[in-house]
C-alpha cells in the first residue's frame, strides 16, 4: 500500500504579535525546491488583516520603540545578530537556503551578510549617532543679527510604519539591510518577502522572534502573493521596494504614493558593466581580476543578483581574447544541486524563471547576440531549474536588446569598444545602473572613466592588482556604503551607515531662540543660558561647582566655565616654536610676519593658544572626567599678538551616557576670546565622564 503524499504546510504569517496561518480550504499557491522540483511549502495570504497589520505597526509597535533611545534600539540589534550569528542556527537557514538552489556560498551572502548588517549598523549606530530620538543635522544658522533668532536641521523618526517588499534572490540579506536601520531610527517594519524564497525569510524571522530581543510590534511578516499594502498606508509611511523595474513602475503611480504621500523607495532591474581599460592586457595582474570577477558575477546566486555584471566591455582587439578567457573560467563551474558535493553553481529558484530567462536568452541569440559559451538547450535533466551559465558576443555595440534586457540569470555579453569615450557612453546606455567596475591600473584612465560613468551608477569599483585580493566585489554591496543607482535601477537609495538610518527619518527645519532649540535638542546652542562658574568679571559665579567637578549624575547641558584673562609674552611665543620646533616665520621672524596680510607681525602659534586654553578650564584634582579624546572643528580666528591675553568659555553642550559603560561622552562647546572680547579660536573639546563619583569600585 502507498503512503498517502502529506501537503506541504502554508508558511505561517506573523501579525499583530501572533502567528497567522489561513484558516478553512483556502487555493494556496505550492513553492518548489529549485534543485529537486518537489513540493516544499505552500503560500496564501486569503483572509489576512492587512490594515489591522498596519494599525498594529503604527499604535503598539511605534509605542514600544519609542520607549527606547536610538543606542539602546542598536544594541538591542547587535543581541540580535549575535543570537542569528549562532552557527546551530545558521546551519538551519543554510540547509533551507539549499531549496532556494543556493550553494552554500551564495547562502553565506545571504544569512551571514545579512548578519553582519546587524553588526555594522549596531555599531555606527552607537559610534555616530546620539543617545536620544532626535539628531541634529548641521550647524546653527544664525538669522538675527543679534543671535537670538536662529535655525538648525533636525530628524525625528516617520510617525509611520516601514513596508519593505522584497525580491526572492536575498530573501535574508534583503529582510535585515532594511529592517536594522528602521529599527534603530524607532520604525515598526511589515515584511513582505517573495513567494518564491518567503518560506527562508519566515525561518530567519522565526528566529529573530525566539531570540527575544525585539519589542512588540517591532516586526511582523506577510507570507504570500502580492498584497496592495499602499491602499492602507498615508503620508506617515514608506516602502522600500526591491524587484522588477515594472512593478516599480506601478508602485510609483498608485494613488497614495502620487497623492497620499507615501515615501516610496525603488531598487529595481540594473545592466551594470564592467569595463576593462586598455592598459589591462592578457596577462596582466588586471586582465586575470576581471576575468574572475566577471566569472565570479555571472555564476553567484546562478547570476540572480542586481548587481551582477550583465554588459562586459572590452578594447575591440580583445574581444577575443577576453571571451575566451571568461569562456575557461565558466568551463570550471559545475552547475547541480547546490547539496550535491563538488557544485559550484546552483539552479535557479524555480522553473517559471527558469524559462522566463531561457526566453530572454532566446531573444538574444535572435536579436544579434553570438553565443561564444554555453548551451541555449539547457537540457540538463530531472525536475530541477538548473540553466549552464552563456556568454554572448556583440557585434553590435549599440545594440537596444544587449542595452535594455536583463536576463536576470547566468547570462552575460561582451562588446567591444575602440575609445575610452565608447565605453563611457556604452556604460551609460543601461539607463542608470547599481555598479560598474573599471579595471584598470592607470590613474588618467580611471579618472575619465569614473568620472564619464559616476553620474549614471550608485556605485563604481575601480579594480586593479592593489586591491583584487581584499576587494569586496562588482557585486557585494557594503553596510557602510549606500546601494541604489539612478535611472533604470530605480533611484533609491539603501544602506550607507547612519545614512540608512535616515531614511526612515523626517528632517524638519527648526528655528526659535537659541533657549527654545537647545530645550528641544537636548544639545546646548550659542547664546542659550548657560550656569557658569569662574571669573565673575566674564559672567562666571563663584558659587557655581566646576563642571569638571560633575558626574553625569549632575552635568547639565549649559553648565559651564570662563575663566580668567592670561597675557601672551614674547617669550612664550619663542619658548613654543624652540621646544616644538614649530618655527614657521609666522612665530619667529618679525619682517616676514608683518609682509603677511593676515598678520600684524609676529603671532602665537594656534596650537599654543589651544594647550593654555586647557590649563585655563581643566580641574587639576581627580574626578569624574576620566580622558580628553580629541578636538572637532578647531578654527582659528582672530590673529594673537604678544602683549595681548586670552581666556576661554566652557560650556557643555552635548552629553552621551554609554548604556553598557560606567561612563559617558560630553562635548564642550569651547571659545577662545582676546581682551578685546574678539574670538580667537572655537571648536569642540570631546571628554570621556563618569556617570557617577568616586568610580565603582572595580573602575577604580
Amino acid at each position: 500500500m502507498t503512503a498517502p503524499q502529506l501537503v506541504p504546510a502554508v508558511v505561517p504569517s506573523y501579525v499583530a504579535d501572533r502567528w497567522w496561518q489561513p484558516s478553512g480550504a483556502v487555493t494556496a499557491e505550492d513553492i518548489h525546491d529549485a534543485a529537486t522540483g518537489d513540493v516544499i511549502a505552500r503560500v496564501s495570504t486569503t483572509g489576512l488583516d492587512v490594515a489591522a497589520a498596519v494599525d498594529h505597526a503604527r499604535s503598539v509597535g511605534r509605542r514600544r520603540l519609542g520607549r527606547t533611545t536610538l543606542h539602546e534600539r542598536a544594541l538591542l540589534i547587535k543581541e540580535l545578530a549575535l543570537y542569528l550569528d549562532d552557527p546551530g542556527r545558521k546551519q538551519q537557514l543554510y540547509d533551507l537556503s539549499a531549496a532556494t538552489g543556493a550553494t552554500r556560498a551564495d547562502s553565506m551572502i545571504d544569512v551571514d551578510g545579512g548578519i553582519g548588517v546587524l553588526f555594522t549598523m549596531s555599531s555606527r549606530g552607537r559610534r555616530e549617532l546620539p543617545n536620544s530620538n532626535l539628531i541634529i543635522d548641521g550647524g546653527i544658522e544664525v538669522i538675527s543679527p543679534d543671535g537670538s533668532f536662529v535655525g538648525t536641521h533636525v530628524y525625528t523618526r516617520i510617525p509611520g510604519v516601514l513596508v519593505q517588499i522584497n525580491a526572492f534572490n536575498f530573501p535574508i540579506w534583503g529582510m535585515l539591510e532594511k529592517f536594522a536601520p528602521a529599527f534603530i531610527a524607532g520604525v515598526p517594519s511589515i515584511v513582505k518577502p517573495a513567494v518564491q524564497t518567503g518560506y527562508l525569510a519566515e525561518a530567519a524571522v522565526r528566529m529573530m522572534l525566539e531570540s527575544g530581543v525585539l519589542p512588540d510590534g517591532a516586526i511582523q511578516l506577510v507570507s504570500g502573493g502580492a498584497v496592495d499594502f499602499l491602499e492602507y498606508l498615508d503620508h506617515r509611511d514608506a516602502v522600500q521596494f526591491t524587484g522588477s523595474s515594472a512593478v516599480a513602475h506601478r508602485l510609483r503611480g498608485h494613488r497614495h504614493v502620487v497623492e497620499g504621500g507615501v515615501r516610496l523607495t525603488c531598487e529595481a532591474d540594473s545592466l551594470n558593466a564592467a569595463i576593462l581599460a586598455p592598459d589591462a592586457e592578457v596577462g596582466s595582474p588586471e586582465f586575470t581580476a576581471f576575468v574572475r570577477s566577471v566569472a565570479v558575477e555571472m555564476t553567484a546566486k546562478a547570476g540572480q543578483k542586481c548587481t551582477a555584471v550583465r554588459r562586459i566591455l572590452v578594447p575591440t582587439s580583445m574581444v577575443d581574447a577576453v571571451a575566451e578567457a571568461i569562456g575557461a573560467a565558466l568551463e570550471r563551474r559545475v552547475v547541480g544541486d547546490p547539496r550535491s558535493t563538488g557544485t559550484t553553481m546552483g539552479a535557479l529558484v524555480s522553473t517559471d524563471q527558469l524559462q522566463a530567462t531561457a526566453e530572454r536568452a532566446r531573444r538574444m541569440a535572435a536579436s544579434g547576440g553570438e553565443l561564444v559559451w554555453g548551451d541555449l538547450s539547457d537540457d540538463l535533466g530531472g525536475s530541477g531549474a538548473f540553466m549552464t551559465p552563456k556568454l554572448f558576443r556583440w557585434a553590435d555595440a549599440g545594440n537596444a536588446v544587449l542595452h535594455s534586457m536583463e536576463a536576470f540569470g547566468p547570462i552575460s555579453g561582451i562588446v567591444g569598444y575602440r575609445t575610452l569615450d565608447e565605453a563611457v557612453a556604452l556604460a551609460a546606455r543601461g539607463g542608470g545602473s547599481l555598479v560598474a567596475t573599471v579595471c584598470t591600473n592607470d590613474p588618467d584612465t580611471a579618472r575619465r572613466l569614473v568620472l564619464g560613468i559616476a553620474a549614471h551608477h550608485g556605485r563604481v569599483l575601480i579594480l586593479n592588482r592593489e586591491d583584487e585580493r581584499t576587494s569586496t566585489g562588482h557585486g557585494s554591496p557594503m553596510p557602510m556604503l549606500t546601494h541604489g543607482g539612478p535611472g533604470r535601477a530605480g533611484g533609491g537609495e539603501e544602506l550607507g551607515g547612519v545614512r540608512a538610518i535616515l531614511h526612515t527619518m523626517q528632517r524638519t527645519a527648526l528655528q526659535g531662540s537659541p533657549d527654545m532649540l537647545t530645550a528641544v535638542t537636548g544639545v546646548w546652542h550659542p547664546g542659550a543660558r548657560r550656569r557658569c562658574a569662574g571669573d565673575p568679571t566674564y559672567g562666571g559665579s563663584p558659587d557655581e561647582v566646576h563642571p569638571f567637578r560633575k558626574s553625569l549624575v549632575d552635568l547639565r547641558v549649559g553648565d559651564a566655565y570662563a575663566s580668567s584673562l592670561r597675557p601672551v609674552r614674547p617669550e612664550d611665543i619663542a619658548g613654543f616654536a624652540d621646544q616644538t620646533g614649530d618655527t614657521f616665520y609666522a612665530h619667529t621672524h618679525p619682517q616676514a610676519a608683518a609682509a603677511n596680510p593676515f598678520f600684524p607681525g609676529i603671532v602665537a602659534h594656534g596650537y599654543l593658544l589651544v594647550s593654555w586654553a586647557a590649563g585655563l578650564f581643566v580641574d587639576p584634582a581627580p574626578g569624574p572626567v576620566l580622558a580628553n579624546y580629541g578636538l572637532d572643528h578647531l578654527r582659528f580666528r582672530t590673529p594673537v599678538s604678544a602683549g595681548d591675553a586670552i581666556r576661554v568659555t566652557l560650556t557643555a553642550k552635548r552629553i552621551t551616557p554609554r548604556v553598557t559603560d560606567d561612563y559617558g561622552e560630553v562635548v564642550w562647546d569651547t571659545v577662545l576670546h582676546n581682551q578685546h572680547g574678539e574670538i580667537v579660536a572655537t571648536y569642540d573639546v570631546l571628554t570621556l565622564v563618569a556617570k557617577t563619583w568616586p568610580l565603582p569600585p572595580t573602575q577604580e
